[in-house]
């Protein structure tokens, strides 16, 4: 599974992508998140050891957050001749400049991230999707808050504006706004989903690591909701392991 194209917007998406969060220590790595910024923030060339295996396993995009050394690592891959395609995050405080960025290193789509879609009012949010949908790219949202998120955008005036929508889903329900994922909140979610009708991308499918890529994989299975995926991964032989239970699933 997730190991073809999915065509938006008369594009032809590749519907898994190598996420960089682990490659700039996000915060919500905890301990972990220190050893990622020694490991990687300092030295793009391990991040394009991860790259370059990821890429030799068959996934052919990668989610980049326009961070200095991720954009470093990036462009070294490209410049070896890997043709990856870009799926942007715009980050609220940087919003112009990463779309500069973005555009420049010819992404094909663009995603306002959480702190936009999540914190923003919808005037805002608007007028950063005219401005990304102006660039002739694919448009989404990232959110961190999927049940209170996805309802807003429902009862919103902004659902033409943007194609695709990446949401966090997982088996336990971490770091997402349920305090329990059972059976009805998943229904529920599910539904939301549904009705808000966009092509959806699953993120953090890991828990952050907490899961092991088994029991992650055997959860994605059961959402039929999901038409892409992003996968942070920390090792070449994390690469390995994930990429191989996805594409086999």
């Amino acid at each position: 599974m997730f190991n073809d194209y999915i065509k938006i917007k008369n594009k032809k998406i590749f519907q898994t992508s190598l996420g960089t969060a682990p490659f700039i220590g996000m915060p919500y790595f905890g301990h972990r998140a220190r050893l990622y910024q020694l490991d990687f923030y300092n030295n793009p060339e391990n991040i394009l050891k991860i790259i370059k295996k990821s890429y030799q396993m068959g996934v052919k995009a990668l989610q980049l957050i326009p961070e200095e050394p991720v954009v470093k690592a990036v462009n070294m891959a490209l410049e070896e001749g890997l043709d990856i395609d870009i799926w942007g995050t715009v980050r609220k405080e940087n919003l112009e400049e990463d779309i500069n960025i973005l555009d420049d290193m010819n992404a094909s789509m663009m995603l306002l991230d959480e702190w936009v879609t999540d914190k923003s009012g919808i005037n805002f949010i608007e007028n950063a999707l005219d401005i990304i949908n102006n660039r002739n790219v694919i448009s989404g949202l990232i959110t961190a808050l999927p049940k209170e998120t996805t309802q807003k955008l429902i009862d919103s005036n902004i659902k033409d504006l943007f194609d695709v929508y990446m949401v966090p889903v997982n088996k336990l329900g971490y770091m997402m706004d349920y305090s329990t994922f059972l059976t009805d909140e998943r229904t529920e979610l599910a539904g939301l989903l549904k009705k808000l009708g966009k092509i959806v991308i699953a993120n953090k499918i890991l828990a952050v690591g907490i899961l092991n890529p088994q029991e992650a994989m055997d959860f994605l299975k059961t959402l039929d909701y999901v038409d892409m995926i992003t996968l942070g991964i920390a090792s070449e032989k994390e690469a390995d392991e994930t990429f191989n239970l996805l594409f086999n699933l």
